[in-house]
């Protein structure tokens, strides 16, 4: 019995590590150029964000899933973030300085 507990939480561990790693995997680097937080929007000069089709790096803006993660960050700050397609518009759904 204590073999199947220890064995169901690996199982579990394992699969919310590779879980992890495949977000990670998907992140995009990027440097903060403006934010708007009344508008819930942010500046972004990035690299290419292959999960959305882009293939080439730009700066543009995106709206922000929640605007408290403009707090977050500066601008100037190297970043990581992910981005997709949230009712139609492309959207920072995470995000956190780069080290």
């Amino acid at each position: 019995m204590k073999s199947r507990k220890i064995s169901g939480a690996f199982v579990a561990m394992s699969l919310a590590l590779s879980s992890s790693a495949i977000a990670q995997s998907s992140a995009v680097s990027g440097e903060v150029k403006k934010i708007d937080e009344s508008a819930g929007k942010i500046t972004l000069k990035h690299g290419p964000i292959k999960s959305l089709g882009m293939d080439e790096g730009m700066t543009m803006v995106f709206r922000v899933k929640d605007a408290a993660m403009l707090r977050a960050v500066k601008e100037g700050d190297k970043v990581q973030f992910d981005a997709d397609r949230v009712d139609g518009q492309i959207t920072v759904t995470a995000i956190q300085k780069s080290k």
